[in-house]
């Protein structure tokens, strides 16, 4: 059946579909999701008004009717599941709404394995914005931060299959795949005058959540907390953690939630319970109608030393959850504008319970403890800190050499990345001169590449790797710097 006489039924299934919805179960919510602790009465399904429904009865047998005409007379043969699913997502997609969408019992068991363990692909947290695939952040060790991918980067092609007219989950079954299988993606950047190819191998794409270390800051034992996402054990994990950190005899704290796309509400929750005193809510809860339920922790006072939080562009959800009520209660928050997703989602099982399929929908939205609504805002820092610009740097594509007298955007990514490598090409315009051939030689030269002067493949390939190195030794993380800079002022 082609696209127009699929729109055809797109509206047919709401009739159904007020048969079909059970009560709510919780499900577990990854990527940019959060699940509020809400009772099933929540969710309601018709109205309580008699008048109403039957004027919505009447108007869904005009839907009924479709339905049928369809099902008995058009030419060619037409599955059931097919228009029921079709119906759904049209309504969907009417929305405009990226984080609701109708998931099949094959979707939702991947769903719910990205908080449990493990998942395998390409490790890429991703959402639907202006229409597009795009990436909020790569999960650290992943293929897709091995090879560069960056928040906001927006994922065009599969393997040279469009995604537009894919809702997410359509995509995402794209892009994810078995352990070793290759792929390559087509990619879209800010600032790139045209979408270039990143390809990867995907692998095994381990939850782990939180990591800690400690540094001597004048004589100040600090500790730093990575939270990496908000799956089932992070609470547990960072409680550990803090413990641990306040028996060793830290003097300050400094979490790191960049590049952390979300998860559980109830993870953040409970993390918020050790940070956040009794006499304001740490978080709200609003549904449609501007009903709002503020949550409160129990605790008497602040912790007894100082705090700040580091954010970037790929910080989401959960993660924008804690940044935005440390901030508001006086903490600073480091780094970059954050992703800004405000909103709530319930998941909703569809027909059979055994079948499997679900339905998830944004039901509320979320507030900070004073109220504010950061949705495609983003929570904004009080020290603003970038990273070093090769940090932001755009892969190298190389179709041929890169020599002497030639101009091309690729050669500026390389000379903004030999910069940042300590090989100075003393322009970053991308005009291949003399010093920037200078800079390829040495560069060449120290990692034991043939000398010639030129950028080919094997030399775009060791300056992104090393790149991706300094990057992950923290050696030049500017924002982790200032972090640990303004603490103790």
């Amino acid at each position: 059946m082609n696209v127009k006489k699929r729109d055809i039924v797109l509206f047919i299934l709401f009739a159904f579909l007020i048969g079909l919805l059970g009560a709510y179960i919780g499900l577990k919510l990854f990527e940019s999701q959060v699940q509020p602790k809400l009772s099933s009465e929540r969710i309601e399904i018709g109205s309580n008004n008699k008048e109403t429904d039957e004027d919505l009865d009447t108007e869904m047998e005009k839907v009924k009717q479709v339905y049928e005409l369809i099902d008995k007379n058009f030419i060619e043969d037409v599955e059931e599941g097919q228009l029921i699913e079709g119906a759904i997502d049209g309504m969907l997609e009417t929305l405009d709404d990226p984080y609701s969408s109708f998931m099949t019992s094959e979707a939702t068991e991947r769903f719910n394995e990205q908080i449990e363990s493990s998942f395998q692909g390409i490790g890429a947290e991703v959402s639907m914005v202006e229409g597009k695939v795009t990436i909020v952040a790569p999960i650290k060790g992943s293929p897709a931060e091995d090879a560069g991918l960056r928040p906001n980067d927006q994922i065009l092609q599969v393997d040279e299959e469009d995604l537009d007219g894919l809702n997410l989950n359509e995509a995402v079954e794209k892009i994810r795949g078995e352990k070793g299988s290759e792929v390559t993606l087509l990619v879209e950047r800010k600032g790139s005058s045209e979408p270039f190819e990143v390809e990867l191998v995907r692998d095994d794409i381990p939850i782990e959540t939180v990591y800690t270390e400690t540094e001597d800051i004048d004589g100040k034992k600090t500790g730093i907390v990575e939270i990496r996402t908000f799956s089932e054990t992070t609470a547990s994990e960072f409680t550990e953690a803090i413990t641990t950190l306040e028996e060793d005899g830290i003097e300050g704290l400094v979490i790191d939630v960049r590049g952390n796309p979300g998860g559980l509400l109830d993870s953040v929750e409970e993390i918020l319970y050790e940070f956040i005193p009794s006499d304001i809510p740490y978080l709200q809860i609003e549904d449609g109608e501007g009903n709002k339920e503020e949550h409160y922790s129990d605790l008497d006072e602040k912790k007894p030393y100082p705090i700040n939080i580091i954010i970037d562009e790929g910080s989401a959800s959960a993660s924008e959850i804690l940044a935005v009520a440390l901030k508001e209660i006086g903490y600073d928050t480091v780094g970059m504008t954050s992703f800004g997703k405000g909103t709530v989602q319930q998941a909703v099982p569809i027909g059979d319970k055994k079948a499997g399929n679900t339905l998830k929908l944004t039901f509320f939205k979320w507030l900070s403890p004073k109220g504010n609504w950061i949705n495609e805002v983003g929570v904004e820092p009080t020290v603003e800190q970038e990273q070093p610009p090769f940090f932001y740097a755009n892969p190298i594509q190389v179709k041929e050499p890169f020599t002497y007298d030639q101009t091309d955007e690729h050669i500026k990514n390389a000379q903004i990345m030999l910069k940042g490598l300590g090989f100075d090409p003393e322009r970053e315009d991308g005009y291949f001169d003399k010093q920037t051939e200078e800079a390829v030689r040495n560069f060449q030269s120290d990692h034991d590449l043939e000398v010639t002067g030129e950028i080919d493949e094997k030399t775009a390939g060791q300056i992104e790797l090393e790149v991706v190195e300094i990057i992950r030794s923290k050696d030049q993380d500017l924002q982790l710097q200032k972090a640990l800079e303004v603490l103790y002022k």
